[in-house]
This record gives C-alpha cells, sequence and structure tokens, in this order.
C-alpha cells in the first residue's frame, strides 16, 4: 500500500486528500487521528539527515527513531556498500512515519540535497569549533551527514561539504557511536530551529500529504477502503494486493 499511497499523495488534488484523509479517518479512534495531526504538525523538512553506507541495522533503527521522535520527516541515504536496513523489533513501526529516500551514490545525494536548498553540514570530532549549540540554525535549510560507524564520514563529503558540526567531550573517548551522535545532534539542532528559525514546518501541501500517507499506514485494509471512495483505480488496487502478498 505504502507505493500507492505515495503516488495518490503526489497525483490527487490538496482538497480531495482532505476529503480521502476525513474519511481514512472514520475508521480509527479519534485519539489516534489526533495524534497523526498532532505529530505531522511539528513535522520539519527545513533540517534533514544523509546517513552513508551504515551497516549496523540497530544503528539505522535508531536513526529511524530519532528522526521521528525529533520530528525530521526526511533521511537520505546512500548504500553503495551496504543497504540502510533497520531491523523491524528495534525500529518498532517508526519507519511508517518518516520517509527515507534512497541515493545511489554520495555525489548524487549530495547534488540533490543541494538542489534542494540545503547546507551540507558534516559530522566529525576532529578539528572543527562549531557544535550544536553554536550552529547557525537560521542561516537556511541544512542536512546533517552522518558517516559510518568506523569510518566516519568519506572523504567526498569532507571535501564537499559547505559547513562542519562536532560534539564537544571531556573524557578519554574520542567519539561516539553513530547513534549517540544522532541522538544528541538531532535534539539539540531540532530545539533550537523550533525557537529560533521561522517558516521550520512543512508546508500545507506537505502536511496534507504526509498525513493522508500516515492514515493510510494506519488503517487495516486502506487499500480496500479507498477503492470503495473511488480512489484507486482497479489496476492501481491489484498492484496494491500482490505487494501485500
Amino acid at each position: 500500500m505504502k507505493n500507492i499511497a505515495n503516488e495518490l499523495a503526489a497525483t490527487l488534488p490538496a482538497g480531495r486528500l482532505e476529503e480521502l484523509t476525513h474519511y481514512l479517518s472514520e475508521f480509527m479512534t479519534e485519539e489516534r487521528f489526533a495524534t497523526l495531526r498532532g505529530a505531522v504538525a511539528m513535522r520539519t523538512a527545513y533540517m534533514t539527515v544523509l546517513t552513508e553506507n551504515t551497516f549496523h541495522p540497530q544503528n539505522a533503527s535508531a536513526i529511524v527513531r530519532h528522526c521521528d521522535a525529533f520530528g525530521i520527516q526526511n533521511i537520505h541515504t546512500v548504500e553503495t556498500l551496504c543497504r540502510f536496513n533497520p531491523n523491524t523489533n528495534i525500529v518498532r513501526g517508526t519507519d511508517k512515519w518518516v520517509d527515507i529516500r534512497r541515493h545511489a551514490s554520495t555525489r548524487e545525494a549530495l547534488e540533490a540535497l543541494r538542489g534542494q536548498g540545503y547546507r551540507i553540514v558534516a559530522t566529525t570530532p576532529h578539528g572543527r569549533e562549531t557544535t550544536p549549540e553554536s550552529f547557525d540554525v537560521a542561516k537556511g535549510p541544512f542536512a546533517i551527514v552522518l558517516g559510518t560507524e568506523h569510518a566516519g564520514i568519506s572523504e567526498e563529503v569532507i571535501s564537499s561539504a559547505d559547513e562542519f558540526l562536532k560534539i564537544p567531550m571531556c573524557g578519554m573517548v574520542e567519539s561516539l557511536n553513530v547513534s549517540a551522535s544522532a541522538a544528541i545532534i538531532l535534539y539539540i539542532l531540532s530545539e533550537r530551529m523550533r525557537r529560533e528559525v521561522n517558516g521550520w514546518r512543512l508546508s500545507d501541501e506537505e502536511r496534507t500529504q504526509t498525513l493522508f500517507r500516515w492514515c493510510c499506514a494506519a488503517v487495516r485494509n486502506s487499500t480496500d477502503i479507498l477503492s470503495r471512495a473511488g480512489a484507486i483505480p482497479a489496476q492501481a488496487q491489484a498492484q496494491a494486493v500482490r505487494e501485500q502478498e
């Protein structure tokens, strides 16, 4: 259903999506629908994350959960060496509420993000002065790049990054693992963004599309329900059934 929901969200006019969202909301409790509406109102695309070859499923899962917890809607991934593959038992369904956008290479990912107006912010523990507390969140949209568990970010990112960010430490350890680093950075920056930036929320169109997709994910048999509402052509419905098998 996920592909069908994405296609409908991208092609149907906002008014029709709002009608279908209201229709789907009748198949869940009022409390559940209120939770979805409250969460989407706090979502942002002003800040995003790019991961490079995250090998361990537990780290991929943690990154997804952190992004959901702190309202970051999009995760971009580069998977030239290994797939970004969250563990179902660890991610606990949060991958339904976060969009994972996969790229064929680091170069493609950086070009795509720059094309959307993002600053490329590389995370590294070495020789950089900017911290999550001093980073200029209001300068414009930004993408936080997280590296691999052992090698860190790639030389390609380092050579082309617009800015660098580090977590200051005063102990014997040189760096934190990627999931712990992500939690600290995303929490601090997301809190500061909401205080210091105007226009950090998703646009009206993005909120409408996202809430519709979330309702599709939250309602059992949403494909059949939307078909009865005349929203899914027969061919697309057959495809959705095959995806679920």
